[in-house]
């Protein structure tokens, strides 16, 4: 039984949540957590590491690192591997075969994350050279990266760089060049410590860290690794989610920025009610850092490593004083900083930003491809009440004819925070509840969280107790938190035995009361701990094989993602696509699902920094994220509801979420007109669904985020390098969001020669100029890209399941040449037979007055069959020359009208537009329609 004192604290704590704004207190800042203030003490220079016995061994380049003075426990061993494309490995660990001493354990090296097919582009090294470098006064070991790159393991002093050969051998990415690079090796305590290097005051703090009632034993004294990490010829960086911050990260450090400021920190924290604009760690951590330059040039970082990170940008002349002689180059200069695990480092090259991406998601794997319904709109809420809440919700919708495919449960709807279960009272019925909804194309979402309610009479468990599969604290007992239902343990995700185990709990034999339309949002996985340091786990808690929660904190949320996600791939018999959405991440989520920015606030700033937090994850290979469309905490004014749905109708991933302390506020609850401007929102993505579902699959075969940066579409414009307001759906859509109340008029900027059109009106607009454009109330700003081709269904069900054989809609909007071409992607929207080839990809090409529809999926027998009666509807040219007449269609040598109509169909505003009527021709053949 707990003491009484912290049983009072945490029942505080819980009924408090629903109150509680962000507290700073409440939170580490980088002075209080020791290996960063010990990090950021160092001086440029102070690293003594010197590489000896260069050789070749298993085809990587491999080394030992040796100290020039006697400061070093055992010797450091380094191996750098080279990939297909581009790709750079660098491994740093602690020599565990030198005998005097030996290390008390091995350091966690994160698994599970780096896929398979990876490996198998490894590149064998042959040989060596070394050759002296200009301008460097010891030589330096050279390897062959790929054609235009080498990489230079440079002696004295210790560096390795990435050289571009086709700029003349200039620097492209660094390591350690200011000589910060510092591994503290792993211990054991003797009876009599040295005390001189402590942290903090106290004889023990190398063998323990406080923070304020809270103290965490570190058995093997203190372990962190820091570097820096140089990027040359950039104007900027980014990535590094999630902060809630702009897309370009600003400086840390350095002779402009505030004495006291905080690097970015990556630590997993359950934080409700985050700050805009701060460099502070939320619910994920992606350690991937891209810079950009002018001419369009990118290059990008990545250390695979699961332990809390602090990272600095460092602001021009922060080494001013270091003495440190550099390569006369521009540069931006960063600084990482992590509590423990080893160095297990990827370069990439790019050059472009789409180059980057695909590089770093061809080591930690492609975006999974969702089920269409998932691409949809979701209506959720902290909590639907009971059953009548969810069928009046759910009836409404269809009252005001505003379609959506996914209605959410959260934590009340279980019988006392008991996960796979639903309270007999309120949910008496939980499969007739999801027929119902199943019976329109709709489907349901329930949440299932980490902490296990600590209840003998509940055989989770009670299972989970007998077969030991809980973390353990430090003592080796079960770990017991506090979470929602009260006394809490949390399954050892880690260990692939109890991933298997979980994974059966989904079966509808385990979870009593789910349907095959039912799926899982797992939230509260970072993971959250009500009473313990920074609501979170103590990281001196035990997992699988001994590895230390400190080790691997940032990847429990990814773990308890991935046991979802093939619990529910494991209850569809392997063919049913798992929809599981996770607050935590980490690198390789996006092969098990989607994810969302968390618990965020109804006002406008959250609005403006949703862009670049999505934006980010998207760069770091999370395309299917959103966030919480009218903020989850707080009542948000009409004004500011009707932009979010606006502006969120065009995020990859579209949910409306609610805290239960708010007014509900669901579409039809605040008036006829603004009922009709969310209506008009939804159905704008209703609407895109086939563009949306196309640019899915683009992410699942090559990476390449839905929602994308400007200047991944414009990399040489540098324009669009600092703008974060406006963002692009795939190449073909521009959107720019209205950020403040009342305004009057928004300023856009199109980037490119060539024109943009207003998708709702057509109206064209120069590119290359900054626009200033009535802020109408009827929608934000979104324009088609001239030489795009674009897919849309206009007939609008209550589900997207129910749109499945509509016909189809393409708008064609023509550049200067008269030419467009784009996309078209289909298959059954839920299995995973497209992968043995069951589904149709089109082309579409429109040149000289011709659209032609030829074939892109590979064609085999062996394949599975995919096929669809679609067919094309409309045909809409926008920008073309000629005034109305008819096309020939061929094959079929059928005339069919060309004539003006309208751009959209729902609320019949705007121009018309030049429109082939009926052609009909099927979404599956080769044809061609010519203008006459």
């Amino acid at each position: 039984m707990k003491p009484l004192a912290p049983l009072l604290l945490s029942l505080l704590f819980l009924t408090s949540q629903t109150v509680l704004s962000f507290k700073r207190e409440e939170f580490r800042n980088c002075h209080q957590t020791p290996f960063c203030k010990r990090s950021r003490s160092r001086s440029p220079g102070a690293c003594t590491l010197t590489p000896h016995s260069i050789s070749i061994s298993n085809g990587d380049l491999t080394a030992t690192l040796l100290s020039k003075t006697d400061d070093q426990i055992r010797p450091l061993i380094l191996s750098l591997s080279v990939y297909q494309d581009g790709i750079l490995r660098l491994k740093i660990d602690e020599d565990y075969d030198h005998p005097d001493p030996a290390a008390p354990k091995r350091r966690f090296q994160v698994p599970d994350v780096i896929v398979p097919e990876f490996e198998s582009k490894k590149l064998w090294l042959h040989r060596l050279s070394t050759e002296t470098v200009d301008g460097e006064s010891s030589p330096s070991t050279v390897v062959y990266l790929s054609d235009g790159y080498d990489a230079v393991l440079r002696h004295d002093p210790f560096e390795i760089y990435i050289r571009d050969k086709k700029s003349g051998n200039q620097k492209l990415i660094s390591l350690n060049s200011h000589q910060l690079f510092d591994f503290e090796q792993l211990r054991v305590k003797q009876e009599k410590q040295d005390t001189d290097n402590t942290e903090d005051s106290g004889s023990d703090d190398n063998w323990e860290e406080r923070f304020r009632s809270h103290t965490d034993t570190r058995p093997y004294g203190p372990q962190s690794i820091s570097f820096d990490v140089s990027f040359y010829n950039a104007e900027f960086v980014s990535g590094i989610p999630e902060h809630a911050t702009s897309l370009a990260l600003k400086p840390t450090r350095g002779p402009e920025v505030e004495k006291d400021s905080e690097p970015y920190r990556l630590f997993n924290l359950d934080v409700f009610e985050y700050l805009n604009e701060s460099p502070f760690g939320l619910y994920g951590s992606i350690p991937l850092m891209i810079s950009h330059g002018k001419e369009g040039r990118s290059a990008g970082f990545f250390w695979l490593n699961a332990a809390e990170m602090q990272i600095d940008v460092l602001g021009d002349g922060w080494d001013a004083e270091s003495g440190i002689e550099l390569v006369k180059q521009k540069r931006i200069d960063t600084f990482w900083m992590s509590e423990a695990g080893i160095v297990d480092a990827f370069f990439f090259v790019g050059p472009g930003p789409k180059d980057v991406v695909k590089q770093y998601t061809s080591v930690t794997g492609r975006p999974s491809m969702p089920q269409l319904f998932s691409i949809a709109y979701h209506q959720c809420r902290w909590n639907y009440r009971d059953e009548e809440d969810v069928a009046n919700v759910d009836a409404k919708f269809d009252e005001h004819d505003i379609p959506y495919d996914v209605l959410w449960l959260d934590i009340e709807h279980t019988d006392g925070k008991r996960y796979f279960t639903w309270d007999p009272v309120l949910f008496p019925n939980p499969e007739e509840m999801q027929k119902k909804l199943a019976a329109k194309g709709r489907h349901m979402v329930t949440i299932v969280d980490p902490h296990i309610k600590r209840d003998d009479s509940f055989s989770l468990h009670k299972e989970a107790t007998e077969k030991g599969y809980y973390v353990k604290d430090a003592s080796e007992k079960d770990f017991d938190g506090w979470c929602w239902p009260g006394s809490s343990s949390y399954l050892d995700m880690v260990n692939p035995e109890i991933r298997s185990w979980w994974g059966d709990k989904f079966s509808y034999e385990n979870y009593v009361g789910s349907t095959p339309s039912l799926y899982i949002w797992n939230d509260m996985n970072e993971p959250s701990v009500f009473n313990g340091p920074e609501v979170s786990m103590p990281r001196d808690a035990l997992h699988h094989g001994g590895i230390e929660h400190r080790e691997l904190h940032n990847a429990y949320g990814y773990y308890f993602h991935m046991a979802t996600s093939n619990g529910l791939l494991k209850r569809g018999g392997g063919n049913d696509r798992p929809f599981v959405l996770s607050r935590a991440f980490f690198p390789g989520s996006q092969r098990y699902g989607s994810v969302w920015t968390g618990d965020n606030t109804a006002d406008w700033d959250h609005l403006r920094v949703s862009v670049p937090m999505i934006l980010t994850l998207g760069l770091t290979g999370i395309s299917f994220s959103g966030a919480d469309v009218g903020g989850f905490f707080g009542n948000p004014e009409p004004e500011l509801l009707v932009r979010w749905y606006q502006l969120g109708a065009f995020y990859p991933f579209f949910r409306a979420h609610a805290h239960q302390d708010t007014k509900r506020r669901e579409p039809w609850l605040f008036g006829e007109k603004n009922t009709r401007l969310i209506r008009e929102a939804i159905q704008v993505r209703y609407m895109l669904l086939p563009y949306f579902y196309t640019l899915f699959r683009e992410a699942n075969t090559t990476g390449l985020p839905v929602m994308r940066p400007l200047w991944m579409e414009f990399p040489s414009d540098e324009t669009t390098f600092s703008n974060d307001e406006a963002f692009m759906v795939g190449s073909s859509l521009l959107v720019q969001g209205i950020y403040t109340e009342q305004a009057k008029y928004a300023s856009v900027y199109l980037p490119g020669k060539e024109l943009w059109y207003d998708i709702r009106t057509g109206a064209t607009y120069k590119g290359g100029k900054t626009h200033k454009l009535v802020a109408s109330e009827e929608s934000v700003p979104a324009f088609q890209r001239a030489g795009t081709i674009i897919p849309r269904k206009d007939r609008l069900r209550r589900s997207s399941t129910q749109m499945v054989n509509d016909p189809y809609t393409l708008v064609i909007a023509l550049n200067s040449s008269q030419a467009a071409e784009g996309e078209l992607y289909i298959d059954d929207g839920k299995s995973y037979e497209f992968l043995q080839g069951a589904y149709i990809h089109r082309r579409f090409v429109f040149a000289n007055g011709k659209l032609t529809s030829t074939n892109l999926a590979p064609s085999s027998s062996s394949q599975s069959q995919f096929s669809s009666k679609c067919i094309i509807e409309r045909i809409i040219l926008l920008g073309y020359a000629a005034g109305p007449k008819n096309a020939l269609i061929e094959p079929a040598n059928q005339k069919v009208l060309v004539e003006l109509g309208p751009l959209m169909l729902e609320g019949g505003r705007g121009s018309s537009v030049v429109t082939i009527r009926k052609p009909a021709v099927q979404v599956s053949d080769d044809w061609t329609i010519k203008i006459l």
